[in-house]
């Protein structure tokens, strides 16, 4: 997991310095997927409605605050209170870090004559990427620690979040209020949130002398 925090954190830093100063084959690479895929949206409405409602509506950003929100509460409800606290903080944490991020670089979202969509506030990263993957990274983490085992639909849960981390990043470029650099730094900016937030609590846990799992993802005992 450490290794993960820094690979990410690193190229997710090196994207938002392409971006930022406005690097030419990425700029060039982001306006022709933008334009391939805006061309396709106009000519298929039915399958342009059908992004709109994942994007805003399953995959909206409030939608998976609200699934974290409910993640925190039965953590809290089955004693696991510390666990709960950290997964309250990350969300906190990702989505003042996006606002952030999105002030600081400013970046300007695609402008068409005949959009499909409209999004607020500027464009890298992009929020619902980055929500999504921070949202759904630290559930399948609080499932993997203590209900892995007791649960049969982890397989389906995964593969479940792993589309709709894909999914979500998919439509907003469909949709074309998102650049794709914009979801790319989503997703590594939020896997990277999730990566540190797991390592903080492993260290947490050994400040405090409880077990831990190794870094080979072995469980950690219930918390008492």
């Amino acid at each position: 997991m450490r290794t993960s925090a820094v690979v990410t954190g690193v190229l997710a830093v090196l994207l938002l310095v392409l971006v930022a100063v406005g690097w030419t084959p990425l700029l060039s690479f982001d306006r022709s997927v933008a334009d391939a895929l805006h061309r396709h949206a106009v000519a298929h409405p039915g399958f342009t409605h059908l992004n709109r409602v994942l994007s805003d509506w399953v995959w909206d950003p409030w939608t998976m605050r609200a699934l974290a929100g409910a993640t925190a509460l039965l953590l809290w409800w089955r004693k696991k209170r510390r666990m709960a606290l950290w997964v309250v903080g990350t969300s906190l944490l990702a989505m003042g870090l996006q606002q952030a991020l999105k002030a600081l670089v400013g970046r300007d979202r695609p402008h068409w004559v005949d959009p499909v969509d409209s999004a607020r506030y500027s464009a890298f990263p992009s929020g619902h990427a980055m929500t999504a993957t921070v949202t759904l990274g630290l559930l399948l983490w609080v499932l993997s620690l203590h209900w892995r085992d007791e649960w049969r639909g982890w397989g389906t849960l995964a593969g479940a979040s792993v589309v709709s981390v894909l999914g979500v990043g998919w439509t907003r470029v469909y949709l074309g209020v998102h650049w794709p650099s914009d979801v790319l730094g989503g997703w590594l900016f939020g896997w990277c949130c999730v990566a540190v937030a797991v390592l903080t609590y492993r260290w947490s846990e050994r400040r405090d002398g409880r077990a831990v799992p190794a870094d080979d993802g072995s469980r950690m005992e219930e918390e008492r």
